[in-house]
Order: C-alpha cells, then structure tokens, then sequence
C-alpha cells in the first residue's frame, strides 16, 4: 500500500494480460488489420515532418513483467513530439510534488486544440493542463535546474530512464521546428506575463523544443508507458524512475486531457489513459499491466494518429484493458450458503 496526499493508505487492484501467445497472437492481428488503412494525412506545419513515410506503421505491447510483443516498424525511429508532455510532467511532479504541480500547470481538458491561445486567455492566464502545448511549456520551466542547459539534460536523462537507453536529439526536426515554433513563443511570452512561467521563456521554448525532438521508437514508448503502468518501475532495467503516486496523477491527467479535445470520446470507446504524438506515434497504458506504442505518421484532424488509434482500439477490447469494463463476479459459494452463514 502507499498513502496519498490526503494521509490515506490506499490499496491498489489491477489485473494481468492473457497467456503470452495470445498477446503475441493479437499484437500481429492489429497490425494485419490496420497496415492497410488509407485515411489521415502527415502533418505538414514543421516542414520536415511532412517528409515521413505515411506507409510505416508498427505495433508494441510491453509488459509490466517485461516481455515485449512486435509488429511491423516497431523499432523505426521518429520524434517523441508531445507524447514527452506526459513523462516531463511526471520527471517535474517527482521532484515537485503533487499540489505545486497542480496549481500552476492544471489538470483540466480546454476542450480546445494543443496550441490554442484562446484557451490560456478565457482561464486567466491558467494553462489549464500540461498535455497541451502552454501546459507543457509551464511544465518543462518547472524542472528544476540551475540553467537552460542543465534543464534540458535532466530532461533528456529522465525521458531515456524512462525508456530504458539513451535517447538523443534529432537536429535536424529540432532546427526545423525551432524555425517555426512562433505560436509556443507567444504562449510562452503570454505565461510569462501571466506570471506562470518565472524565467527566459524563449530559453524555456527551446528546451521544449528539444525535448520534442528526441528520437524513439513505437517499442521506447511502449516501455515508458510500461513503466507507468508498473509503478514507476523501468519492466526492461528495474531502475524506478518515479513514484507510484507520480504515475497515478500522470495517467489522470493523461486520461482527462492527453488525446486533446478528442479525449472525452477517447476515454468512452477505449477507455485507456493515452497520450499522442504529431509525428504518429501514440502511447496508452493499462494500470498494473502494460502499454501499447504505435506509430503511423497519417493523423485526424485533432493530431492523432489514424492507424494507432484503430490498433490500440482493438487491442483494449481483445486483450481486457478498458480500465472501466467488468464482468458479474460470480458467487463463490451458493447464496443460500452465504445468508445462513451471516444470519
């Protein structure tokens, strides 16, 4: 058991996968029956990422317990984009804590797109939460360091614990976005005015855009998902990484906000904590059992990858890892049994 903020001893209850031939099994029908869908288009507002392949698509499950199951471009690189929002936050709240968090990043859906301004000024100023792109800016200023380039380290070092290797830097996407990242400047500039953020905030743009620039496959991200789902627990190294109520108040927020203004429906057909990515890759994780990662490039018009959010559809239903399905429990002894026994 772990005590929360409120001085509670909470117990946790989570269930487990299928037998691994059957993950196995059901990893490569998701991908047979998603690798030919057409539909969704690159995103094209960072310039070198409308140079991705649309035809990629690959397919993770990782296990709590460590066993990975693969299909189709599991292992080809493309950039963490905003599926890092998620794991900075979790790096910040570990050394921060639960409320200071809280209070100056938020934990509510804008309903609103990822870049909105519009957003922050209906909310005084309030990023509102940290998977859209002010509330991840606001996270990534609260890390704490003694400088830029000391902050941008801790954050590459924590994202590759999470991932369980080193990641590095793709400068070719960074130079491309750092050329075009005008709208996170002005929400930067705009939290600043705001008093959310308390430093530099072209200086905070540019760790930012960094960390969104690290390169890592469908098969990292399953694994740092992985990781969440175990309690802060890398399942490939065993190094923990962060708390188990860090990974219960990231996959909250997660839950609320990490899918954007599609979150809501999101949550009612798949019902998984998920976080996407604008080069096509999606992480969602199961509690207590593991984490799906999957990268295709074409994406809706809400930023989410079309082919991922499809295969982790099916893989929720067939493997049982909508967090808010159940079953009747049968009774383990005959009701009549159960009321003479308690008469």
């Amino acid at each position: 058991m772990e005590t929360d903020v409120a001085g509670v001893r909470q117990a946790v209850s989570t269930g487990r996968l299928p037998a691994w031939d059957r993950v196995e099994a059901l990893v490569a029908a998701a991908y047979g029956r998603y690798r030919g869908h057409g539909a969704g288009a690159v995103a094209d507002y960072i310039p070198v990422l409308a140079e991705a392949d649309p035809g990629l698509f690959g397919v993770v499950v990782a296990e709590v317990a460590g066993d990975m199951h693969a299909a189709g471009a599991a292992d080809v690189e493309f950039t963490i984009q905003s599926i890092s929002k998620a794991f900075v936050y979790a790096l910040v709240c570990d050394q921060l804590g639960h409320d200071v968090v809280r209070d100056r990043v938020g934990v509510d859906n804008t309903g609103l797109p990822f870049d909105s301004v519009i957003a922050m000024e209906l909310n005084d100023g309030h990023p509102m939460n940290p998977m859209v792109n002010a509330g991840a800016l606001a996270t990534t200023a609260l890390m704490p360091a003694a400088s830029p380039d000391e902050r941008w380290e801790r954050i590459r070092s924590g994202l590759s614990r999470f991932a369980g290797r080193p990641l590095d830097i793709d400068t070719t996407v960074f130079r491309s976005e750092s050329a075009t990242n005008h709208r996170n400047r002005a929400l930067a500039q705009l939290l600043e005015s705001y008093g959310r953020i308390d430093i530099d905030p072209l200086r905070v743009v540019d760790v930012y855009t960094r960390q969104c620039a690290l390169r890592v496959s469908a098969r990292d991200i399953a694994v740092m998902g992985a990781t969440l789902a175990d309690g802060g627990v890398n399942p490939v190294t065993g190094e923990r990484v962060v708390t188990p109520a860090v990974c219960r108040d990231t996959l909250s927020v997660l839950a609320a906000t990490g899918m954007y203004e599609r979150s809501g429906e999101w949550l009612f057909e798949i019902g998984l904590p998920a976080k996407s990515g604008v080069s096509g890759g999606i992480v969602a994780v199961a509690p207590g059992k593991g984490a799906i990662g999957t990268f295709s490039p074409p994406l809706d018009s809400a930023g989410n990858s079309v082919r991922g959010q499809r295969a982790v559809a099916y893989l929720s239903r067939t493997l049982g890892l909508n967090v808010f399905a159940s079953e009747v429990h049968p009774p383990t002894v005959p009701p009549t049994t159960q009321r003479s026994g308690t008469a």
